[in-house]
């Protein structure tokens, strides 16, 4: 019956996770996407969870997160190693990899590992590092990326680079700046502060060292949180800013990037106090849903491209000015569950569509206009991840 059914797509989805992680010399790394991407570290700290977590192969991740931490520079993991060399210009992964981290903490009670001759929990194994993201991103990194001291909100960007996912760039010309605090920075930052706060706090009391900044992290945190509501939330009351302090001031562009601060763990809307605002986001990001997933941009605005088809430059184009993403079908299916109002039947067409062009694994991108036609990398790590995480995990 329907139970046999969904074992055999957990199947297919297991074998298509099974794709994207590759040995490298440094032990095991995500290929991005197939056939144009190498190993980008913000597809696989997004991936993390439903790739190796859902899918039994903690282990691998373990062994893929230790390697990045030792690759941190100045805050920051470097943003794809398939360009020849590696180059720091993300503001994001860095944050996603201490969501990584914290996921694969709570899900993996690592007392096992002891015998093999680690500390244990992998938080308390790579608290240095975690805490070194935190300071350079407090304190100042590349790129302009540092905490406002004002708000306690991450700031960011230099001229003609793209550092969030919405990275498209034509030569110098960036087509998606968001220069200043976007949203999903700031919704991952506090939900990292807390990440990390939490291994402290539920560490092996190993002397005074750690205590100061358990204060230090919960106090950053609610600066932030308390900025977070002040700043972000339109005045209109449909969901939030998508970038707030930019070059022209505040954003008010509708993307789904704002669910995050509702579907992250410890995002700054996850309180009851919040869900006013969180039923706004859902409601605001309602008009991007289509059946492969969330479009990048709402369709009435003047910007919006319907296509993602054509050259280089209009592909890169309508990249993130339209195009349909499905990785984010996970977000909006758990800020729906935040809500109240869970609606996993959404996946369904996610899941026919594994028959549809990349057989067998979901495409990175899509058209933002019916029939949403597949587009992009016909097989794509954080497309599969998300509907394995959103489907509770794939066997």
């Amino acid at each position: 019956g329907d139970h046999a059914g969904r074992d055999a797509v957990g199947r297919l989805l297991a074998h298509a996770a099974d794709q994207f992680i590759v040995r490298g010399s440094s032990g095991p790394t995500v290929v991005a996407g197939y056939p144009w991407f190498g190993d980008w570290s913000r597809d696989t700290m997004t991936s993390y969870q439903g790739l190796f977590l859902d899918t039994g192969r903690a282990a691998e991740g373990r062994e893929l997160l230790v390697a990045a931490a030792a690759s941190v520079s100045a805050g920051m993991l470097a943003n794809t190693a398939d360009v020849g060399g590696t180059e720091y210009n993300t503001v994001d992964a860095a944050l996603w990899f201490l969501h990584a981290v914290d996921r694969h903490r709570l899900r993996v009670p690592d007392a096992n590992a002891k015998a093999k001759g680690s500390s244990g929990d992998l938080g308390v194994e790579l608290l240095d590092v975690l805490l070194t993201v935190i300071d350079h991103y407090r304190d100042g990194t590349r790129f302009g990326i540092r905490m406002d001291p004002t708000d306690g909100l991450i700031t960011q960007g230099a001229e003609g680079w793209a550092l969030t996912w919405m990275d498209a760039r034509l030569g110098s010309y960036a087509v998606t700046p968001r220069i200043g605090k976007p949203v999903e920075v700031n919704a991952l930052w506090i939900n990292g502060l807390n990440a990390v706060a939490e291994i402290i706090a539920n560490a092996p009391r190993g002397g005074a060292r750690v205590d100061p900044r358990l204060a230090d992290l919960r106090a950053l945190r609610a600066k932030a949180i308390r900025s977070f509501h002040f700043r972000f939330p339109r005045p209109d009351g449909l969901g939030l800013f998508d970038v707030v302090d930019g070059p022209d001031g505040d954003d008010a562009s509708i993307r789904p990037n704002q669910l995050l601060a509702v579907s992250l763990p410890y995002g700054p809307l996850r309180a009851a106090v919040s869900v006013e605002v969180a039923r706004s986001v859902v409601t605001a990001c309602r008009p991007l849903l289509t059946p492969l997933g969330l479009r990048s941009l709402h369709p009435e605005d003047p910007r919006y491209e319907g296509r993602h088809r054509g050259d280089a430059w209009a592909r890169d184009h309508a990249y993130h000015q339209g195009t349909v993403w499905p990785w984010l079908i996970g977000s909006f299916l758990e800020a729906c569950s935040v809500v109240g109002s869970p609606t996993p039947h959404l996946l369904d067409p996610l899941v026919g569509h594994l028959r549809d062009w990349g057989v067998g694994s979901v495409s990175e991108t899509a058209d933002g206009d019916a029939p949403h036609a597949g587009t992009g990398c016909p097989f794509q790590a954080w497309s599969v991840a998300e509907l394995i995480r959103s489907r509770g995990g794939a066997r």
